[in-house]
């Protein structure tokens, strides 16, 4: 599968490549690899989602960067986990929900676009910011771009529900997605992990047994 928004990318690169191929069959060879690229980075494979009021599942595919204990004081009120997953071009850029529930929180901050992989590139580039709660928690998930990724895709609101591991946005081109969770939450992902959104799990209640 595709997700939509590779559509128009795909829909030009074709155009293009018939274009070429009517003047030179060669010359078609670019816009032809070029299309093979966009259709691999734009992919959105089927996932069986592991549904489970106790854990937090990843928001996006990558590699985990940090873990962080930090204090929040707009979303949870105290201190906090953040867990930072990069993402090359190579990942799927799709990010799913990593709990179910309402999205209670959105934020919108205007940025700069230094690499993802930086450590200080959640603090100044561009970003996009969901909370999603329900009855037993809530997490914060960032969408930050990078330095190829200039495009944060989120297809929801505030006030519309999440089901766990569904689609709401993806980030183009290369991207970081971090996720923030409770302390009262079990963190189980650990550094330089390789991560699967909607799949890989990153916390646990403390009360599961």
């Amino acid at each position: 599968m595709i997700i939509k928004d590779g559509i128009p990318y795909i829909a030009v690169l074709i155009i293009l490549c018939l274009f070429f191929y009517f003047f030179h069959p060669v010359l078609a060879l670019i816009p032809a690899g070029l299309l093979l690229f966009v259709v691999f980075f734009f992919r959105n494979p089927p996932r069986q989602i592991p549904e489970n009021d106790q854990h937090i599942l990843s928001p996006a595919d990558g590699k985990v960067m940090a873990i962080k204990e930090i204090k929040d004081t707009v979303f949870f009120g105290g201190k906090v986990t953040k867990i930072t997953i990069f993402l090359s071009i190579f990942n799927v850029h799709v990010n799913r929900a990593p709990i179910k529930g309402k999205i209670t929180h959105t934020e919108y901050r205007p940025g700069k676009f230094l690499p993802a992989f930086k450590g200080h590139a959640s603090d100044i580039n561009e970003r996009n910011t969901i909370g999603i709660e329900n009855e037993h928690l809530k997490v914060m998930v960032h969408q930050i771009t990078g330095f190829i990724a200039r495009r944060i895709v989120f297809y929801h609101k505030k006030g519309d529900f999440l089901s766990q591991g569904s689609i709401f946005g993806m980030i183009k081109f290369g991207s970081c997605t971090e996720i923030v969770i409770p302390a009262h939450v079990k963190t189980v992902a650990q550094k330089g992990q390789k991560v699967k959104a909607g799949i890989s799990v990153l916390g646990v209640l403390r009360n599961e047994q």
